[in-house]
């Protein structure tokens, strides 16, 4: 991430502080956050702070594409650029299948997909009319998820809005292809959280797995790093699965 802007939306705690976090380290030279809550993306700048970077941290509600404008409008203001753009907010509230709700519906394609969408838009009105760096304007990664592509329990609502990313993410890359700007997203298996460990599908993945574990947040923030990075000069349109052959198995 030498030399690279970038702004993380949902960076106010979990992976996106993480991606955060480890952008600072991986040499990034402007760090944004935008979260829902101001008080946790103040927190995440941290990292940037001490490192004396510029740095911006955003309270936005991303479910009307009037905040996510204007929440992007502020920190390229205060930035100057966004070179990289991660959507890692999403909500992930688990029901039976016959359980959910019109309200768990509408919650979880407000945040998930169309919140996802609108910080998309937002981000390429800006992208599209910056100075290209190796021959790429902007990039941008969806945090997607292998629920997607694999059936769990309670889960039919969350796994339809990452689905439904997945195929945002093709057709923004295909459509902004022509201005320079890259979209990809990252599909994380369960990961190696206390919550995970707490609701016991920590050791459910692990058994699951060819590997024999759940994955660190680290081991998928790697893959973020490396899909939004001045590396990627050509890959757009993919989604990288990161399950340790858990969606294999």
């Amino acid at each position: 991430m030498k030399d690279m802007s970038v702004l993380v939306v949902g960076g106010g705690a979990g992976l996106g502080a993480l991606i955060a976090r480890m952008a600072v380290d991986a040499g990034a030279s402007a760090i944004g956050i935008i979260d829902i809550d101001q008080a946790a993306a103040d927190r995440a700048l941290s990292p940037a702070l001490e490192a004396g970077l510029p740095a911006a941290a955003v309270a936005c509600d991303i479910r009307t594409a009037a905040a996510a404008n204007e929440a992007v409008k502020t920190i390229v203001a205060r930035l100057g650029r966004v070179d990289t753009l991660v959507n890692s907010a999403a909500i992930y509230p688990r029901r039976p299948l016959l359980e959910i709700s019109d309200h768990d519906w509408d919650e979880s394609n407000a945040i998930n997909v169309k919140g996802t969408y609108h910080m998309m838009v937002a981000a390429i009105r800006h992208m599209r009319i910056q100075a290209v760096r190796d021959d790429v304007r902007g990039r941008i990664v969806n945090i997607t998820s292998v629920d997607a592509f694999k059936a769990h329990p309670q889960n039919a609502h969350y796994a339809a809005t990452k689905a439904a990313v997945v195929s945002l993410t093709r057709s923004f890359a295909h459509e902004v292809a022509p201005l320079g700007i890259l979209v990809n997203s990252v599909a994380p298996a369960g990961m190696a959280t206390a919550k995970a460990r707490e609701t016991g599908f920590l050791a459910e993945l692990a058994a699951a797995s060819p590997l024999g574990r759940g994955g660190e947040p680290r081991e998928m923030a790697e893959w973020v790093l490396m899909a939004g990075g001045p590396k990627n000069t050509y890959m757009t349109g993919e989604n990288i699965i990161v399950s340790g052959g858990y969606i294999y198995a």
